[in-house]
């Protein structure tokens, strides 16, 4: 399964985006409506292993004729990444490699700390709130690049 291409979503079907945000022990997920205006959530990736966790994204890929993944990009407060950053553009790279999609990094400076308020105002306990952040932080970090991309072409 290595290196697979997705020639369906080449043909003109309806594609979507799919967002991570990339973590150690989880990655988040959402991907776009068809048309690209959307985010949704899909349920976090809890990670075990790289065969595991690329399996698992492959199923998503492929399910939703996902066209082009973005992946948030923590930098700090000053625009610089750090180890962090590393990380996430060597899995970018990976991704790229094993699925041949474009695979952008979008800048993610306080999309976990819009969740974390977002999920305040819900009064929604610890337990729940840790199964949910990195959705909502998924979520956020496409709904930016999306209204980003939009904004760009107008």
């Amino acid at each position: 399964m290595e290196n697979e291409s997705y020639p369906e979503a080449q043909l003109g079907a309806k594609v979507r985006v799919l967002a991570l945000d990339y973590g150690t022990q989880r990655i988040g997920l959402a991907v776009s409506d068809e048309l690209g205006i959307t985010a949704q959530g899909l349920p976090t990736l809890h990670r075990t292993n790289k065969r595991s966790d690329f399996d698992h994204l492959r199923r998503i890929i492929k399910h939703y004729s996902v066209r082009e993944v973005v992946i948030g990009l923590p930098l700090r407060m000053s625009g610089e990444g750090g180890a962090q950053a590393e990380k996430v553009e060597a899995f970018a790279e990976e991704l790229r490699g094993r699925f041949k999609l474009p695979v952008h990094l979008f800048d993610e400076r306080l999309t976990s700390v819009e969740a974390n308020r977002l999920l305040d105002e819900t009064e929604m306990g610890n337990q729940r709130r840790k199964q949910v952040v990195d959705r909502i932080a998924a979520v956020l970090i496409l709904q930016s690049f999306l209204e980003s991309r939009a904004s760009r072409r107008e």
